[in-house]
C-alpha cells in the first residue's frame, strides 16, 4: 500500500437506493460527504436509519445557493399501532 497504510480503503459507497425498504440500525452510506442525515436518519461518516422504513432522498436550497441532498427514512406502517 502506498502512503504507509497497512491495509486499503474500506467500501466507502451508497448502500440503499430510492424507494428500498430498510430496518434500525442499518446502514445506509458510508464515507460519502455529498448526502447529508435528513428525517429518521444519523451519522456523520456512516449514516444508519433510526427507524423501519422506505429510503427516499430530497434536495434543498442553502441561503448561499448550494443544493444539498438529504437521506430520508419514510417510517412503515406497522410501527404506528405501537
Amino acid at each position: 500500500m502506498t502512503g504507509g497504510k497497512a491495509t486499503p480503503k474500506k467500501d466507502e459507497a451508497l448502500k440503499v437506493s430510492c424507494g428500498q425498504n430498510v430496518k434500525t440500525g442499518q446502514i445506509l452510506l458510508r464515507g460519502i460527504n455529498t448526502y447529508k442525515p435528513g428525517i429518521n436518519v444519523r451519522g456523520m461518516g456512516t449514516m444508519y436509519a433510526l427507524c423501519p422504513g422506505k429510503v427516499y432522498f430530497t434536495r434543498k436550497k442553502t441561503p448561499h445557493g448550494k443544493t444539498r441532498t438529504f437521506i430520508n427514512i419514510e417510517p412503515s406502517k406497522e410501527k404506528a399501532t405501537a
